[in-house]
């Protein structure tokens, strides 16, 4: 089993980037790290990365190495899985990636029931803006909003939610409402610089109607909390989630502009590896959050944001 565990631990270097990032993640010291590093490489006879004290890189042997290796401890994983089948316990770590917002209202505390539910499995979060390469991250699942980005990946959704465009019932007064998507270029806009988003674009819908608006303002944050902040005191419009904007909608901190106007949805989703047969661990979760979040499985046919 040496080889096997050697590709485990030479995968997690790699995926966190610097020794002293796997050794924080294994709950080792630095130079454990580096010391197993060199003893596979004097195994192999072969140096697998190129390191200083602040990054590594691999070389040719060790780009062989990883990805050949993964597809073997892969294929080691389904294999004993399906010969296993229903009766593999979910146990193990199991590494959870979510948005920062969304993770923190709702995927936290349920998870707080699911480790009660499964006390063999160590839960780890991820919560970041930044959107997660669950493959590359290694992760089990990630929480995401929107449409599905890589074909290789297999989505559930656990929640239907709308994008909309918000101001303060003070910024209505002194700016006005916009009657269609291109008043929005009079108005002062708020932006949330995140994924690979065009900055400044906002795309509409209405029936067969679609328009793509350039808008403009003088604020902008890669942070949905500040943007809503910012909104809330009279600085401009502010696309959100409906998951986010609700409660502030609902006590009429906030309103609602250009209802007859649907925005790209942001259903939120779990996603996971394409597999035959996923992981115990996986399965369990997946069917939890979908338990959990069942109340919200459901297309919002109503223009008001109530459902959150």
């Amino acid at each position: 089993m040496e080889p096997l565990s050697d590709i485990a631990f030479f995968s997690l270097v790699v995926r966190c980037g610097s020794l002293a990032a796997a050794a924080q993640e294994l709950g080792v010291t630095p130079p454990s790290v580096s010391k197993r590093l060199a003893a596979l490489e004097a195994r192999l006879k072969v140096r697998l990365l190129n390191r200083t004290t602040r990054r590594i890189s691999l070389t040719p042997e060790g780009e062989i190495y990883v990805a050949e290796g993964e597809r073997i401890a892969a294929d080691l994983q389904m294999l004993e899985q399906r010969i296993s089948g229903g009766a593999v316990r979910p146990q193990g770590r199991l590494k959870l990636g979510a948005t920062l917002g969304f993770g923190r209202r709702y995927i936290a505390p349920a998870l707080a029931e699911f480790a009660r539910r499964y006390p063999q499995i160590e839960v780890q979060l991820h919560l970041s803006d930044r959107v997660f390469n669950l493959v590359e991250g290694g992760f089990d699942a990630i929480v995401r909003f929107g449409e599905l980005p890589d074909v290789r990946l297999t989505a559930r959704k656990l929640a239907s939610n709308r994008r909309l465009l918000c101001a303060s019932p003070e910024y209505v007064e002194e700016f006005g409402t916009p009657a269609s998507p291109r008043d929005l270029q009079k108005h002062r806009c708020i932006f949330i610089r995140e994924s690979d988003e065009i900055y400044g674009q906002w795309h509409f819908r209405s029936g067969v109607r679609q328009e793509t608006i350039k808008v403009r303002g003088h604020m902008s944050t890669n942070d949905g909390e500040c943007a809503l902040t910012w909104a809330l005191a009279g600085q401009g419009i502010v696309m959100r989630s409906e998951w986010d904007a609700a409660p502030l909608i609902r006590s009429g901190k906030l309103q609602v502009l250009l209802e007859d106007w649907d925005l790209p949805n942001a259903d939120i989703f779990i996603v996971f590896p394409t597999r035959s047969h996923l992981s115990a661990k996986t399965r369990v979760l997946v069917d939890y959050l979908l338990e959990v979040f069942q109340p919200y499985h459901m297309v919002a046919n109503s223009k008001r944001a109530s459902h959150w």
